[in-house]
């Protein structure tokens, strides 16, 4: 297989060349010029018989074979100048050509929300989402979503579904996200939750005392009922949360959980069907639980933490491009470490 090289001499001798204008730093709107993709590849004979659209998702496995078969639709992708079906079956030696400016897949606005950024690349963003922001725009929330400040902060994720989004946490969870700034970046590091192989470490707060950790494997599905809930239900979607106990209370535990999976509400969702629901959460716990002789300083803290106490605290991943194992971590939120330190001074006091 031979790569053959663009006659612009300014692109890099790379499996793909992003060919971007420059952007008005100063005005930052999501007015900037298109990202446009051009690839080639002259294919060998051991592709012989083989459908086009599986060929090219083994040369260019930086991106989906349904983005490559859509592609190939479009007639942006082309084999030997021609437009060709993805069922087409390779006779040797074909080269594939692929041409395309990436169009706008996330019609949400920009707004000027200030992003709390822990790492930043050409790849890569990792932000520690803020309690109470809700990650993508939805019913009843079209602004003031991590979307829209991601939009506003980097104007080119408007052209990567969900704005390069890969993973999501809850409205009132706080904590680390990863987010990808190109369409490579974005299939690398689905892969890399499809296989399981991202590390995602919370810290979280449950009524109860727990003697020691564990591992919860039970499937997760809509709640048939209350549609507003996910609940453990045989015929779900396989979930497995791994927990240890970190710091034991009176009558609580500071607890730290591991995603394998990342089903919605995973982890409320499997602590309160171990009978550890956690300390604030409005769906699963919605009647606040003060223990008997609490202090007047933990009755109004237990009444007044109005979210779920839990906090993505850890993320581990393989860089996109480099290969390289990172990890990141951020510090608790000031509500959380307030309730931290109440429940650790009523220990002593006890």
């Amino acid at each position: 297989m031979t790569q053959v090289q663009s006659s612009d001499s300014n692109i890099p001798e790379t499996d793909f060349n992003l060919l971007e204008d420059s952007e008005d730093a100063d005005n930052h709107t999501s007015e900037t010029t298109a990202t446009r993709l051009t690839l080639q590849v002259q294919l060998d004979e051991s592709y012989l018989g083989q459908r086009i659209d599986q060929v090219a998702a083994l040369v260019w496995n930086d991106f989906s074979r349904e983005k490559l078969k859509q592609w190939l639709k479009e007639g942006h992708l082309l084999v030997n100048g021609q437009v060709v079906k993805p069922k087409y079956k390779c006779e040797g030696n074909e080269v594939l050509s692929l041409d395309v400016e990436l169009e706008a897949q996330t019609r949400s606005l920009p707004e000027d929300i200030p992003l709390d950024i822990v790492y930043e690349d050409d790849d890569i963003l990792v932000v520690n989402k803020p309690v109470g922001m809700v990650v993508h725009p939805g019913a009843g929330n079209s602004s003031g979503t991590l979307v829209n400040a991601l939009l506003h902060h980097y104007p080119k994720s408007a052209e990567l579904t969900r704005a390069g989004l890969v993973h999501r946490i809850d409205k009132d969870t706080s904590g680390l996200l990863v987010v990808a700034k190109n369409l490579e970046a974005q299939f690398a590091l689905s892969k890399q939750l499809a296989k399981k192989s991202v590390y995602r470490v919370y810290d979280l707060i449950v009524y109860g005392n727990m003697i020691a950790g564990g591992t919860v494997d039970e499937p997760i599905k809509r709640h048939p009922v209350d549609r507003v809930k996910m609940t453990v239900l045989p015929g779900g979607k396989d979930a497995v949360t791994h927990y240890n106990v970190k710091e034991r209370f009176q009558h609580f535990t500071r607890v730290q959980a591991r995603l394998e999976t990342g089903r919605t509400h995973q982890i409320r969702v499997h602590f309160s069907y171990i009978g550890f629901g956690l300390v604030g959460d409005q769906v699963y716990m919605p009647r606040v639980r003060v223990p008997a002789g609490a202090s007047e300083l933990l009755n109004a803290t237990l009444r007044g933490f109005r979210r779920q106490a839990l906090h993505a605290a850890k993320l581990g991943l393989i860089h996109p491009r480099s290969g390289e194992e990172m990890m990141f971590e951020a510090p608790w939120p000031e509500d959380f470490n307030a309730l931290v330190e109440v429940l650790r001074s009523e220990n002593k006091a006890y």
